[in-house]
């Protein structure tokens, strides 16, 4: 039986290109989205469309469910049980920018709350849920070579201060943290947490700011000169789903062009 893979926020941007990654090494995959069911449904399509090509038959199963809730949460993770019956590997990485990039002086309460419960609670819940499923399932598995994993996407905004988007910042940073604490809690028993720290990635968040970037990349930023893809990520979730990294919890995987090095 296939891998299943829950993906939050996979409908566009940096969570499709992780979905089309892992369809293409043959995991079946339920696709979380909030509110645009047509690209979840393209995703889903696209996946399908993948594996294919790659001589696997897969199910992509698109499910809208808020994570900043209890209900959508739990939503969720019945609706892979339910639609796919087991759980390989959740990947975290549902996220929103502010509405409003603002001053750190002028920044608001409203804000900082949406940031905190869709990027912060939301996956520190998930997670939460997912690993009570993932431990039941390695003591009674659903296949032989069952090896859960769980992958939180996080940001160079994790350490790289932008002062007209605190939140954001804090919220990835945080994220962090959280993967330290699960990569000690679950490793008894056998269950990995990663953290990959995308950087300048090409998606819809980053298109008001593109101008800035290509400036920025230009310039010498990272000393791979060019934006990243949803792809680059995608591939890099892709490697440890298939356990290229077996003695190692907790790491942090750069996926930033080298955005992460100090040079003078």
């Amino acid at each position: 039986m296939e891998a299943v893979a829950l993906i939050t926020g996979a409908s566009r941007g940096i969570g499709r290109g992780i979905a089309l990654e892992l369809a293409r090494i043959g995991c079946s995959l339920a696709i979380n989205y909030a509110g645009n069911r047509a690209a979840a449904e393209k995703t889903a399509a696209d996946c399908e469309s993948r594996a294919a090509g790659h001589g696997h038959a897969i199910r992509a199963l698109p499910c809208q469910a808020d994570i900043s809730t209890s209900a959508g949460r739990q939503q969720l993770l019945d609706f892979t049980r339910d639609r796919l019956g087991r759980l390989d590997l959740l990947v975290n990485n549902a996220g929103v920018a502010p509405a409003v990039r603002a001053d750190l002086l002028d920044a608001s309460e409203e804000s900082f709350d949406r940031l905190m419960s869709i990027n912060l609670k939301g996956p520190y819940f998930l997670t939460q849920l997912a690993a009570r499923w993932m431990i039941a399932q390695t003591q009674s598995p659903p296949g032989p070579d069952y090896a859960p994993k769980i992958v939180i996407i996080t940001s160079v905004s994790a350490y790289a201060a932008s002062v007209n988007r605190g939140d954001y910042c804090l919220t990835k940073s945080a994220l962090s943290m959280l993967t330290a604490l699960f990569a000690v809690r679950l490793a008894p028993h056998g269950i990995p947490v990663y953290e990959i720290r995308p950087g300048i990635i090409d998606t819809d968040m980053t298109s008001g700011v593109k101008e800035k970037y290509d400036r920025l990349i230009a310039d010498g930023i990272s000393p791979i000169a060019r934006w990243g893809t949803p792809e680059d990520v995608g591939r890099a979730v892709a490697a440890l789903a298939q356990g290229a990294l077996p003695f190692s919890t907790g790491e942090v995987i750069n996926v930033d062009g080298g955005f992460h090095l100090r040079t003078l």
